[in-house]
């Protein structure tokens, strides 16, 4: 993955949150000069909804911070075609066989349709490409090479799998803060399991059934757990330990904590003081989506994924401005009237950025004064981005670079080129593709508009010469015909783009 340009060398300490710690921390590398970054990736049995791309437009804006600060960025996203149950507490059904089952088709087929699905909307929210994507079942071998490894001296045999014998190894749970006597309550309870805590590294499929994913193992045909790939494929692409691992904060609880187990017994070492112990430095865990309607559930039917929101009109980009109006460890709350708000602010910004490349003149500034400023300007966006990766800060210090234009110099008319530095700096971040995009790439039509894109403007065009010879009854009559077909016209509208679909 290339690292984004910046015009200046970076200077302020990038500071991070660690879940492990419970504190900021400045973030020091492994590898000198390098980041190593896995993310845990979707279970590919269903369209992913809007809160799990939370979770990644997140991981989006850290590898691009990473990638600013001039850090060697190798990032990786993993892809669960196997092993994860309905339940994330170790119990139910296994996902992706169940999905198969309720729509008559392969397995296979199943995991090749949504990791498409995912893919599409990772290319919509303009987040970058990981270094790469790791597949469960590309890594079944090595599963197993791990669970034989750890498995004499941390886990025992049931009936129905191999366990991990949390009380094995040092500081279980200190990640999620939820140690008990009884151990954590979501976890089902399995005959034979020593504590409740203990979960499965190894599912053997139960006498008389056939799984479509399943393989041979020392403890019997079967298929590897949820918590055991992702321990397997960070280590085996980046190495322990690695710099950051991130997640959503339901992961805290129960998935990361089960990592951090395996990732000790793999690796011999000893308690958490030491963070690097848990396999990664640095754990980084996002806040919830929320939606009080309840569509946030898959189960729900029509559930909220980027789609539907394409679908109503909204640009996929202005889920991304939503995202980064909160800070990442902030719940945040969706609805459509603060979707709508978050489009208008895009806009905004396209419609400034717009007139400033369009601007024909230019403030006559020698070079190094040039140079001052845009260094200046980007240490106080960096002094943002380094607060634990403050986006609502920046997305404040873009707008006063758009609008108060005094961030910079003390003059009214803030040379162009500068700005347009600036921006692209700022926006490497940020990931708005705000030098890119235009007034028409916004105008999405809803999938339920009967009207064309031409036909409005042609009746726009009419309405604006009937207008224009007083003849106020036709330009009505074009207004009522328009709004009947779910055009709003937008006379006076501020930011001048005169109309939108509804």
């Amino acid at each position: 993955m290339s690292n984004a340009p910046a015009p200046f060398s970076p200077s302020t300490p990038l500071k991070l949150f660690n879940s492990l710690t419970r504190q900021l921390e400045e973030f020091q590398p492994v590898h000198l000069g390098e980041a190593r970054v896995y993310s845990c990736g979707p279970t590919v049995y269903n369209y992913p909804h809007i809160g799990n791309m939370r979770a990644y437009v997140f991981a989006d804006i850290l590898g691009r911070t990473l990638s600013f600060k001039g850090y060697k960025l190798t990032h990786v996203i993993n892809i669960t075609d196997v092993g994860h149950l309905t339940d994330d507490a170790d119990a139910g059904e296994d996902k992706m066989e169940k999905m198969a089952q309720a729509e008559a088709r392969s397995i296979w087929d199943i995991a090749q349709h949504y990791t498409q699905a995912y893919w599409e909307d990772i290319k919509a929210l303009n987040i970058r490409q990981p270094a790469r994507w790791t597949i469960a079942t590309e890594f079944v071998p090595q599963m197993i090479a791990f669970a034989e490894r750890i498995a004499d001296k941390h886990c025992y045999e049931l009936d129905s799998g191999l366990y991990f014998d949390v009380s094995t190894v040092a500081d279980y749970g200190r990640l999620a803060r939820a140690q008990t006597e009884d151990g954590e309550g979501r976890i089902e309870a399995v005959e034979g399991k020593r504590n409740a805590a203990d979960f499965a590294i190894w599912r053997k499929t139960p006498a008389g059934e056939k799984r479509q994913m399943e393989w041979n193992s020392p403890w019997g045909k079967g298929a590897p757990g949820w918590h055991l790939e992702c321990s397997v494929m960070s280590g085996e692409v980046l190495g322990f330990p690695f710099d950051i691992h991130t997640g959503g904060i339901d992961h805290r609880e129960i998935h990361h904590p089960n990592e951090i187990a395996q990732n000790q017994a793999f690796c011999c070492t000893n308690g958490l003081d030491l963070p690097a112990n848990s396999g990664a430095r640095v754990w980084m865990h996002n806040n919830f989506l929320v939606e009080r309607s309840g569509k946030m559930s898959k189960s729900s039917g029509e559930f909220l994924r980027l789609q539907l929101l394409i679908d109503k009109g909204y640009h996929p980009l202005a889920y991304r401005m939503m995202c980064l109006q909160a800070h990442y460890r902030s719940e945040l709350e969706f609805s459509w009237e603060g979707l709508g708000a978050a489009l208008t602010r895009l806009k905004r910004m396209l419609m400034a950025i717009e007139k400033i490349k369009l601007s024909k003149s230019d403030t006559l500034i020698e070079k190094e004064k040039l140079d001052i400023g845009i260094k200046r300007a980007l240490m106080k966006f960096e002094d943002s981005i380094s607060n634990d990766l403050n986006t609502p800060a920046i997305l404040d210090f873009l707008g006063a670079i758009l609008y108060e234009k005094t961030v910079l110099f003390d003059v009214a008319d803030l040379p162009r080129d500068l700005t347009i530095k600036v921006v692209e700096g700022v926006d490497s971040v940020l990931g708005l593709d705000l030098l890119n995009l235009t007034r028409e790439d916004m105008r999405l039509r809803p999938k339920t508009a009967s009207i064309t894109e031409t036909e409005i403007e042609s009746m726009l065009e009419a309405r604006k010469a009937a207008r224009a010879e007083k003849d106020f009854a036709r330009s009505d009559a074009l207004r009522d015909e328009l709004a009947a077909k779910g055009v709003e016209v937008m006379d006076g509208d501020p930011l001048g783009w005169d109309w939108k679909l509804g």
